[in-house]
C-alpha cells in the first residue's frame, strides 16, 4: 500500500465505536494501520444509549481534531448531538463516518465507503467540507426526519429480519400491520408554502434517504442551506397495499410523482393526533414540531465526488 497522505489539519482522531462492533476485526486492522503511519487515534466504545453523545461532547471539550461515528445512523445522530451540545465557544471538530449499521442510509447517499479501512483513509486524507445540520425543536439531525406510517413500519421491523431480508423485511412488517396503519391529519407551514390534509408519509431531508434505501428527498444537498420537504398525501384511488409495496419494495420511486415537495429554510407541522417522528432513526413525538436548517454547522469528511454536495449534482451520473 502507498504511504498514507494524512491531512495536516488532523492531528488527533477519536473514534466513537458502537459497543456491538467492539470486536470488529476490520475496524481494529484499520486503526492499527493508521497508527503505524503516526496518526494519533483513540477509540471509545459505547455501552448504553447516550454514551455516544457524551463521548462526542467530551471530545470537543478536549480539543480533538476529528470525531468519527463508527456505527449506524443512530450512533451518528448521537455523535452530532453531542458535538452540538458542547460549549459553542470551543472549536468544532470535523466529523467522520465509519458505516457499521444495518441500513447506513446516510453513508449510502453520500457514497461514503462501507469498508472500515476505506472510510478511515477518506477521513485521514481528505479535508472536511462544511455541511448543514437540521433541527427538530431542540434535537439535531444530519440526515432525515420521517413521519407517517412508514416510520411506524421501519421502527417496528426487527433488526434480525432487516439483516436477513433487506427491504423485503419492511414490506412484510407492513403487511402484518394493516389494522393499525392510518393516515395522519396535519398542517404544514413554511415560507411561501401551506399544505393541509391527510398524509401517509412525511420526509424532511437534510440528506436524501431513510428506512433502508427509501429516497424520500432524492435531490437534497447537505450544503444548500435548505431542507427538502416531501409529503405523500392520502389517495383514495391508491390502495394501502399499493402504497406499502411502492414505498417498501422500490424505495418510493413509483410514488415520486405523487409527492408534494418544497425546499425551505424552516417549516412547522401541526397534527391532530400525536405525531411520531424519526430523526436519523431516533424517535421523538409531539403534535407540533418546528424544523429548521443550521447552515454550515460542521465539517464532514466526504468523497470528492459525493453527490450530496451542490457542486457535484449530476456529476456522479456522468462519471
Amino acid at each position: 500500500m502507498a504511504k498514507i497522505a494524512v491531512s495536516s489539519a488532523i492531528r488527533h482522531i477519536r473514534i466513537i465505536l458502537h459497543g456491538k462492533e467492539a470486536q470488529n476485526i476490520a475496524v481494529r486492522d484499520a486503526v492499527r494501520l493508521l497508527r503505524s503511519e503516526r496518526c494519533k487515534i483513540d477509540v471509545r466504545v459505547t455501552w448504553e444509549e447516550g454514551d455516544a453523545r457524551r463521548l462526542a461532547r467530551e471530545a470537543r471539550q478536549l480539543g480533538v481534531d476529528t470525531v468519527v461515528a463508527a456505527g449506524g445512523d443512530g450512533t451518528l445522530n448521537e455523535v452530532v448531538n453531542g458535538l452540538m451540545a458542547a460549549d459553542n465557544r470551543l472549536r468544532m471538530p470535523s466529523l467522520g463516518v465509519i458505516p457499521l449499521g444495518t441500513a447506513n442510509d446516510f453513508a449510502h447517499a453520500c457514497r461514503i465507503p462501507l469498508a472500515p479501512l476505506e472510510a478511515l483513509l477518506l477521513i485521514a486524507e481528505l479535508p472536511a467540507v462544511p455541511i448543514d445540520l437540521a433541527k427538530a425543536d431542540s434535537r439535531y439531525f444530519i440526515n432525515m426526519a420521517t413521519g407517517g406510517f412508514g416510520t411506524q413500519i421501519t421502527t417496528s421491523t426487527p433488526e434480525e429480519l432487516k439483516r436477513a431480508l433487506g427491504g423485503v423485511a419492511y414490506f412484510l412488517t407492513g403487511m402484518t400491520q394493516f389494522t393499525s396503519i392510518s393516515a395522519v391529519e396535519g398542517e404544514v407551514k413554511a415560507p411561501d408554502f401551506h399544505w393541509q390534509g391527510a398524509f401517509m408519509v412525511l420526509g424532511v431531508g437534510n440528506g436524501r434517504q431513510a428506512g433502508g434505501g427509501h429516497e424520500l428527498c432524492p435531490d437534497a444537498c447537505l450544503d444548500d442551506g435548505l431542507l427538502d420537504l416531501s409529503i405523500l398525501p392520502q389517495d383514495d384511488q391508491r390502495s394501502l397495499a399499493e402504497t406499502v409495496q411502492y414505498l417498501m419494495l422500490d424505495g418510493g420511486t413509483a410514488l415520486q410523482h405523487a409527492m408534494v415537495t418544497k425546499r425551505v429554510p424552516w417549516l412547522e407541522i401541526r397534527a391532530r393526533q400525536l405525531l411520531n417522528i424519526n430523526l436519523d432513526g431516533e424517535p421523538i413525538s409531539g403534535q407540533c414540531v418546528r424544523f429548521e436548517v443550521c447552515p454550515s454547522a460542521l465539517g464532514l469528511h466526504l468523497p470528492r465526488h459525493s453527490p450530496v454536495l451542490q457542486k457535484n449534482v449530476g456529476l456522479v451520473d456522468r462519471l
